[in-house]
């Protein structure tokens, strides 16, 4: 029998085979596109690609990326948009030799445009459209043929597995774990809790581990983004290997290179031998780069310069070095803003922001202080050798009340700082126990609810008490409705309702 395939194919077969290699090992997420619309490009010869990647629940557009733009850039914009749309809403490939006279397309059209013929095939994950691929080609350049449809589709096949990874599509793919078997399995890592913020981040690390693409952490300090860092590295495929930190606000703007990218012996004073940089020492692992929003400017491009080509060069040294990390960088600051203030280079924050998680301050987690509260008197009980059971009820009570801004590691100092001062024939922790400042907050907070008026009715001092709830909250947060509603539990729509029944107006 014959071998079907004549040299050309032979070549494109290799090429692909070569791409889904580069796919496999890139986790720049934006990056992945920009192969894969370059390579689609010369795959079947264009004058013209594009890749656009949606939402699989509300098919809005996620990102869109180029390839070989053109004069007449409005006019392919156009046409990809409406082709895209197409293929989308057909759930099918499209071949048009002359997208002029195309009759699946309303009359006159595409009358403007220079574009002659127009390929457009869906990038699908478990038969779900993630995206579309078009490749256009002008007047000047012959119609696509069948043969063409049919080596696109390939590409598409052999490229679509590599694009489930940006959070709303990889969520949407991955089925939810039930919601004890994600309690327990998180449980054991040291990541605590059952309220509704706890399970919905649980959810996004479990999407994210998943998915070996760059993670940006975002929330306030003392919110358990290392832990959740090492959850995410112990999940994932690069397990066996290394997990690394960095605290960039910990480090002198002076040293932040070497100790990225390691030294040679001589490079600079002090330099008494060769020094793996941590980068190195996290190759095949993954480099958590904590408060990322202060590393110094100057490095930042220098950072971005390794996100792209994966290779670094040690002070003083004229040798480059490959690397593999997977970077999961954290910031207490939003680095969007850090971003619009010129304070953060915008190219680098996108490379670092492929699937970015938000971790909840404890405020929003409430319900979660008990558990969390005696997890740690377990841990620093066993560790000073007493046997103490629990706190007492007042203790519990304040602790559920009291605004903790250090959030979980303002807690757990508090919790190691009561089982010191208990005593080895204490079995509970009482308030009197509690330090000056707190025993102060916590008669503050009693005579708050001790003050409630008994002339009214229930639903009347419930209302009383909602209103200067919530106006605490909007003066705590400067008036700000949505954090207001974040700390509170509620929607925005909510908290305008009850705003406006309830009369609260800022002064």
């Amino acid at each position: 029998m014959e071998n079907s395939f004549n040299s050309g194919d032979i070549l494109k077969l290799e090429s692909l085979i070569e791409l889904a290699q580069i796919l496999g090992q890139q986790g720049d997420y934006d990056e992945i596109l920009r192969l894969i619309v370059e390579k689609a490009s010369q795959f079947v010869s264009s004058d013209s690609a594009l890749v656009m990647m949606i939402n699989p629940k509300t098919r809005d557009t996620i990102k869109t990326i180029y390839a070989q733009r053109s004069a007449d850039d409005e006019q392919n914009h156009f046409i990809h948009i409406n082709v895209s749309g197409w293929v989308i809403i057909n759930n099918h490939s499209l071949l048009s030799q002359n997208i002029k006279s195309d009759n699946r397309f309303r009359k006159n059209l595409f009358e403007k445009s220079i574009v002659k013929s127009t390929l457009g095939v869906p990038f699908k994950v478990e038969n779900v459209i993630i995206g579309t691929l078009l490749l256009l080609n002008d007047e000047s350049n012959s119609s696509f043929s069948e043969s063409d449809l049919s080596l696109l589709e390939k590409f598409s096949a052999v490229v679509s597995p590599f694009l489930h990874c940006t959070q709303s599509i990889a969520q949407y793919f991955i089925a939810p774990l039930p919601k004890q078997t994600l309690l327990s399995k998180y449980a054991m890592l040291g990541l605590l809790g059952k309220s509704k913020k706890f399970i919905e981040l649980l959810q996004a690390i479990d999407a994210a581990a998943r998915c070996d693409v760059r993670i940006l952490l975002e929330g306030e300090s003392g919110t358990g983004k290392e832990l959740v860092a090492k959850a995410v590295h112990k999940l994932s495929t690069r397990s066996k290997n290394k997990f690394v930190a960095i605290d960039c606000g910990a480090i002198q703007p002076n040293l932040v290179e070497s100790e990225l990218f390691g030294h040679i012996k001589g490079a600079f004073t002090g330099a008494l031998s060769d020094r793996k940089g941590l980068l190195e020492e996290a190759n095949g692992g993954t480099l958590f780069m904590d408060e990322i929003n202060n590393l110094p400017v100057d490095m930042q491009s220098k950072l971005l310069r390794v996100l792209q080509d994966e290779e670094i060069r040690p002070v003083g040294s004229n040798k480059i070095r490959k690397v593999n990390v997977r970077i999961i960088s954290a910031s207490s600051l939003s680095l969007q803003k850090l971003v619009f203030q010129k304070n953060f280079r915008e190219d680098l924050y996108y490379r670092l922001n492929v699937y970015p998680i938000f971790v909840p301050p404890l405020s929003e987690r409430a319900g979660d202080i008990p558990m969390l509260a005696d997890y740690f008197l377990n841990k620093f009980s066993a560790k000073q050798e007493k046997e103490i059971e629990g706190f007492s009820e007042e203790v519990l009570d304040f602790m559920k009340l009291h605004h903790w801004t250090g959030n979980i590691r303002e807690l757990e100092n508090c919790v190691e700082r009561l089982v010191t001062l208990t005593t080895r024939k204490q079995k509970f922790i009482d308030k009197k126990i509690l330090p000056l400042e707190l025993q102060k907050e916590l008669k503050k907070l009693k005579k708050n609810f001790t003050d409630i008026p008994i002339t009214k009715s229930l639903s009347e001092s419930l209302a009383d008490y909602e209103e200067e709830l919530i106006r605490k909250t909007l003066i705590g947060v400067k008036w700000n409705q949505s954090k207001a509603a974040r700390v509170l539990g509620i929607s925005e729509h909510d908290i305008r309702y009850k705003m406006k029944k309830l009369k609260i107006k800022r002064a």
